[in-house]
């Protein structure tokens, strides 16, 4: 969706409470919000519809280590594919998004690019071709990529059914994540999906995700439940699944910026740090240069 200055960024600051529950239990939540909440207008069956997320993180695993150990800022950055069901290219457009969490706050800041730009972006260090509304996003984007030296790092794909609030509750979502799997080689979104379970076949994640306050009749819901609320990450569930794999099974790093890029990446970096009043890192998060040659996408 673009607004008025020929942007496509789109914010969202909310709470989000998660739940791991059984597909039984699942069913019988759906049923009890019915009479409150509607299916997702933009899911192609009832509210339904498949998504992958290709994270990126530091060589050292940087974004992982910071929400496991409850950092109260940290950020995580991914390109998002929403499947529709047609034949997905480096043309298909994409979600560019970085999700930020403060305290109990997230925040999310997102764009949508053209596949083969958002890899030029994330890859390659090269700032993408994009409307002049999306050059604050862009920038943080960029600034980001540098500063953890993020790679590709694994791809998260489930199955969603999403809820909404109507005229009382518009801010409301609930959505079911099902068949969650991860990639942790050939980390592209183009490639058929090859990914291993995450989870148990019988579970899902729910998800409420709320402007201000949860509204009481959900929380008597929930309460009629007897849910606990669970802090979980898909993107970490995701690096903790492949840890217990052999390590020919993992590709941790991604591919390197290619040389030919290096020199007018860097200069770029230092006027976007310059420009958005951003102090050089410590030494321990200063940014290598990469060598070597980028693998083809």
């Amino acid at each position: 969706m673009m607004n008025n200055n020929g942007s496509t960024v789109r914010k969202f600051n909310r709470f989000e409470l998660k739940y791991l529950i059984s597909l039984q239990k699942a069913e019988q939540f759906k049923t009890d919000l019915q009479r409150y909440l509607v299916p997702d207008e933009h899911g192609h069956s009832n509210g339904r519809y498949t998504l992958s997320s290709l994270y990126y993180d530091s060589p050292d695993l940087r974004c992982y280590r910071e929400n496991e150990t409850g950092l109260k800022f940290r950020r995580k950055l991914r390109i998002r594919r929403y499947e529709t069901g047609g034949v997905f290219t480096d043309e298909s457009p994409v979600f560019l998004e970085v999700k930020q969490r403060y305290d109990r706050v997230t925040q999310k800041r997102r764009t949508v690019l053209p596949y083969r730009e958002a890899l030029r972006l994330c890859n390659d260090r090269a700032i993408p071709v994009h409307r002049s509304g999306d050059q604050a996003i862009i920038e943080e984007i960029y600034v980001f990529l540098w500063q953890y030296n993020l790679r590709p790092a694994s791809i998260v794909r489930y199955d969603r059914q999403a809820f909404t609030g109507t005229e009382y509750d518009m801010g409301l979502r609930v959505t079911f994540d099902t068949s969650l799997s991860f990639q942790a080689q050939e980390l592209h979104l183009h490639e058929q999906p090859s990914g291993l379970p995450m989870l148990p076949a019988n579970y899902a994640v729910m998800e409420i995700k709320v402007n201000e306050r949860i509204p009481f009749w959900l929380t008597e819901i929930i309460a009629a439940h007897n849910l606990q609320r669970i802090g979980v990450s898909k993107y970490c569930r995701s690096i903790d699944a492949a840890r217990q794999l052999p390590a020919r099974r993992w590709h941790r790093l991604g591919p390197e910026p290619s040389q030919d890029v290096l020199t007018t990446s860097l200069s770029t970096f230092g006027t976007l740090e310059r420009r958005m009043g951003i102090d050089r890192p410590q030494q321990r998060d200063r940014v290598e240069v990469p060598r070597g040659h980028s693998q083809r996408h």
